[in-house]
C-alpha cells in the first residue's frame, strides 16, 4: 500500500506564560529570595489567576472573577471594567464612585484614547481622587474599558493600566478565537450531517421498505435502529462524545447496511475496553466507516470486509478502519484531503481530517494507506486526555 498523509492548515497558539509559570513554580527554590525574583513570580501567578475568567469574553461574570487579580496587578485602590454599554464590575475602595464609572469611561469608549480624570469627592477619607481609563480592544474595535482608581494619577499608574489593558486585550482575542473555533466546528458538523444523511437515509428507507411485507418484525427492528441512529447523528448538544457512543452509533449504521448488502458485507470489530470512555469529536469515526462502505465496497463484486480496531496505546488511543475494497489513487486522495477536489457523493474525509487537526494539533490528522485495487486503511490517533476535550 502507498502511504499518504492528509494535508491541512492549522494555527496553534502556545500558552507561553503558563509554561513559564510552571517552570517558576517547579523551580521556586532556585529563584532565591530576592525582591525582583519574588515579584516576578507573584506577577505571573496573579496573571494566571486573572486569565481563565476572561477567556469567556468580556462578560460581567468574567470581569467580576478577574477584577481582584487585575487590581492586584495594577496596585490601585479600585478598578472598574465596562463593556461598550454598561459597567461590568467595580472592585475596591470608594464604592460610591461606582455609579459614575460608566460616565468616566464614555469618552474613551468614543475615541479609544486613554483618559486621566480628576474626581470630585466630598469624603475627606476617600482614597479615590483620580482615575485612569484605558480602552479594551479586539480587532481594532473598542469593546470596553479598564479604569484604575487611586489617590494620584502618576505616570506609573498610567503605564501600568495600559500594560494590564493590553494583556486583557490578548485574553479577549483568545476568547474570540475560541468562539470562532466553536462556530467553525459546529458548521463543519452541520456540513458533515448534510453529506451523510441524503445517501444513507434513502438507502436505509428503501431497505426497510423491502422487509415490510416479507418480514414485518425485521422491518420494525431496522426502523428502530434507523431512528436511534438519526437521533444520535442529529443531536444538538456537545462537540464531543465518548468512543463508546460513537461505536454504538456505528454499530446501528452497520446493522442497516448489513440488512441492505446481506452476506456481501462482513464486519469485524476489535475494541479494547480501556478506550471506550475516551472523549472524541462528535461524528469523527462514522464517516470513515461510511466511506469504507460507500466507496470501498459498493462497486466491488463478491464479499466485502471491513475491520474496525480501537487499541490502547498508552497516553493515546489508536483507531483504524480498513476495507478490502477498490482503493484509490494516492494522489487523488491527497487532493481530497487538501480540499482541492470534492468527490461526488463524498462523505467528508477532509472534514474529519480538518476537525481532528483543529482539536488536537496538526500531528493528529488522518493517516491513510491506499492504492488502486488494494483497499483502504484509515488510521486515527487520539490523545486520551486533551485540554478542552470532554464528553458532556
Amino acid at each position: 500500500m502507498q502511504y499518504v498523509v492528509g494535508v491541512a492548515v492549522v494555527a496553534v497558539l502556545v500558552g507561553v506564560p503558563a509554561f513559564v509559570l510552571w517552570r517558576l513554580v517547579r523551580g521556586r527554590r532556585e529563584l532565591g529570595t530576592s525582591p525582583a525574583e519574588r515579584a516576578t513570580f507573584e506577577t505571573l501567578h496573579t496573571a494566571s489567576l486573572a486569565g481563565p475568567p476572561l477567556r469567556a469574553g468580556l462578560t460581567a461574570e468574567g470581569a467580576q472573577k478577574a477584577s481582584r487579580h487585575l487590581r492586584t496587578l495594577l496596585g490601585s485602590s479600585a478598578l472598574a471594567v465596562t463593556d461598550s454599554e454598561r459597567l461590568l464590575v467595580y472592585d475596591g475602595a470608594g464604592e460610591h464612585h461606582a455609579g459614575q464609572a460608566f460616565e468616566h469611561a464614555r469618552a474613551t469608549l468614543k475615541d479609544g484614547r486613554t483618559q486621566v480624570l480628576a474626581l470630585d469627592c466630598d469624603l475627606l477619607e476617600c482614597p479615590v481622587r483620580h482615575v485612569v481609563v484605558v480602552p479594551l480592544t479586539t480587532d481594532d474595535r473598542v469593546v470596553g474599558t479598564l479604569a484604575a482608581y487611586g489617590q494620584h494619577a502618576s505616570a506609573g499608574l498610567v503605564r501600568a493600566a495600559q500594560e494590564v489593558a493590553g494583556w486583557v486585550d490578548s485574553q479577549l482575542r483568545l476568547a474570540e478565537l475560541d468562539r470562532s473555533r466553536t462556530l467553525l466546528m459546529e458548521a463543519e458538523v452541520r456540513a458533515l450531517r448534510a453529506q451523510i444523511s441524503p445517501h444513507f437515509i434513502y438507502n436505509s428507507l428503501t431497505t426497510i421498505a423491502s422487509f415490510v411485507r416479507t418480514d414485518p418484525e425485521r422491518a420494525r427492528e431496522l426502523l428502530l435502529e434507523f431512528a436511534d441512529f438519526t437521533r444520535y447523528s442529529f443531536r444538538r448538544h456537545g462537540e464531543f462524545t465518548t468512543l463508546a457512543e460513537e461505536l454504538r452509533s456505528i454499530d446501528r449504521y452497520l446493522t442497516l447496511e448489513r440488512a441492505r448488502f446481506g452476506d456481501q458485507l462482513q464486519v469485524t470489530l476489535r475494541i479494547a475496553p480501556e478506550v471506550l470512555p475516551v472523549a472524541v469529536p462528535f461524528l469523527c469515526l462514522q464517516p470513515l466507516v461510511e466511506n469504507a462502505v460507500q466507496h470501498g465496497l459498493e462497486s466491488k463484486d463478491g464479499v466485502g470486509r471491513i475491520t474496525i480496531l480501537a487499541e490502547d496505546a498508552g497516553a493515546e488511543c489508536g483507531i483504524s478502519v480498513e476495507d478490502d475494497g477498490l482503493g484509490m489513487d494516492p494522489d487523488r486522495l491527497r487532493r481530497i484531503l487538501a480540499g482541492e477536489i470534492t468527490p461526488a457523493g463524498g462523505v467528508g474525509l477532509a472534514n474529519v481530517d480538518e476537525r481532528l487537526r483543529q482539536v488536537y494539533g496538526d500531528e493528529y490528522g488522518l493517516v491513510v494507506e491506499t492504492a488502486p485495487g488494494a483497499g483502504t486503511k484509515v488510521n486515527v490517533r487520539l490523545p486520551k486526555y486533551h485540554p478542552g476535550v470532554s464528553a458532556r
